[in-house]
């Protein structure tokens, strides 16, 4: 794919160097397959509505990558309402060693999702078609998952109480978010969240911080909230 004067490959590499990602000919090679995949398929059905290969490089895939740089090595990964795959797929191109698992509640694009991780032969991923709130009652994956992580999909407090019985011990809550303009007031409520939670799970701590970085080539903000314990 051409972009302007620049190759959709090129956009992809320089955009990920901008953040200390390195991708080789093979991921860039599967990245570009997913793209085509992505456009083709979403002729047929509703998996984004971003569909210009630039901004399914930027917006889906450099974005997506970012995260990687606070995802420990070999980590267990559980993307909450995937989508067409975003973050959770991208992260597993990137870090093979990564376990993933990705929920979304549509079939159609749970099919998708699967037909992508065949194609691409993408290995230690787990792909289910179920509510975000339904799995999070699951005793088999309470405390199973060291990144928990979500795209814009829920308001942070509903993600916390999703997340929160999914998270093992040492294990992070991953929120991307856009610039938030009621970032105060929705992390005051987290914090108090997490307060009434942390008295009933006595020995779990947390710890709190906010990545802010900016997608240059469609000059957008974008934040990573990041909760530690």
């Amino acid at each position: 794919m051409k972009i302007g004067s620049k190759s959709w490959d090129s956009l992809i590499i320089e955009g990920a160097n901008e953040f200390g990602i390195h991708l080789d000919h093979e991921k860039v090679k599967s990245f570009s397959l997913y793209a085509h995949e992505l456009i083709r398929w979403n002729s047929k059905i509703n998996l984004t509505s971003i569909t210009d290969p630039f901004e399914i490089a930027v917006k889906h895939f450099i974005d997506s990558i970012i995260p990687s740089l606070y995802i420990p090595p070999d980590a267990s990964i559980i993307d909450i309402g995937s989508g067409g795959g975003f973050p959770g797929l991208p992260l597993s191109i990137l870090l093979p060693s990564i376990s993933s698992t990705l929920i979304d509640t549509s079939r159609k694009k749970v099919s998708f999702l699967k037909h992508i991780a065949r194609m691409l032969k993408i290995r230690n991923i787990s792909i289910y078609q179920t509510r975000a709130e339904d799995i999070s009652k699951k005793e088999q994956f309470a405390g199973s998952f060291d990144v928990i992580i979500s795209r814009a999909l829920f308001p942070l407090k509903k993600l916390m109480s999703i997340a929160l019985p999914l998270v093992s011990k040492n294990g992070e809550i991953i929120a991307m978010k856009g610039k938030e303009a009621n970032e105060d007031n929705e992390l005051q409520s987290v914090h108090e969240q997490l307060s009434s939670w942390k008295n009933e799970n006595l020995e779990r701590n947390y710890t709190f911080s906010i990545k802010r970085y900016r997608l240059r080539e469609i000059d957008a903000e974008r934040s990573i909230f990041l909760f530690k314990f």
